[in-house]
């Protein structure tokens, strides 16, 4: 197991794909001898964003997205045919890049996390983490956003607090179980395919 503490100073910032905002990015990878960090080369990326007007979502061929609210409520997704939920803090909506999608809110400005990867290139999950509890985690990469005040964890009868904003990058070569103690935090998890 190997931990890696990311904080504000680690984050960076780039603009939306169609530039109508600015994502924060938490954490990424590229392929593998890839000249530059970019939407073509990408693998996987969890990143959070404020939306604060409605608009289109960015055209994403290849990407699957994971979305969750962690600030605001009243997010809706309005798709052809179809609406994704998040109207309620911490739900979780799964969509492909691909789709036409334009938003909707009804309550105001909000923040989201997004994880995203590309298809046949990683699995990804993303969960809120409110409760005390405790969950088994797939060999791979996890991250433990820390949405609200200091986040207290365990992993392998290790014990770790995640200040609040900060993100504990965690790199699992097997299965682990993970004990979540205090806080809100989002975990974001990456599976690796071949």
């Amino acid at each position: 197991m190997k931990t890696t503490l990311l904080t504000s100073e680690d984050y960076t910032r780039s603009p939306w794909k169609n530039g109508g905002g600015i994502f924060t990015d938490i954490a990424g990878a590229y392929r593998t001898g890839a000249t530059t960090k970019d939407w073509e080369s990408l693998l996987w990326r969890f990143a959070s964003t404020p939306i604060v007007a409605p608009g289109p979502f960015s055209y994403m061929p290849g990407i699957d997205r994971l979305q969750m609210v962690i600030k605001g409520r009243g997010l809706v997704l309005k798709a052809p045919g179809q609406e994704f939920d998040e109207r309620e803090p911490f739900t979780t909506v799964r969509f492909t890049g691909e789709m036409e999608i334009v938003t909707a809110l009804e309550a105001g400005p909000v923040e989201v996390v997004n994880l995203m990867a590309r298809r046949g290139a990683a699995e990804i999950e993303l969960s809120a983490l409110k409760e005390p509890g405790e969950r088994l985690l797939a060999a791979g990469t996890h991250l433990v956003y820390a949405v609200s005040g200091d986040c207290g964890i365990r992993f392998n009868g290790e014990d770790f607090v995640v200040p609040g904003g900060c993100t504990l990058q965690v790199e699992l070569t097997e299965p682990s179980r993970l004990a979540f103690g205090s806080g809100v935090a989002v975990l974001a998890s990456i599976q690796l395919i071949g």
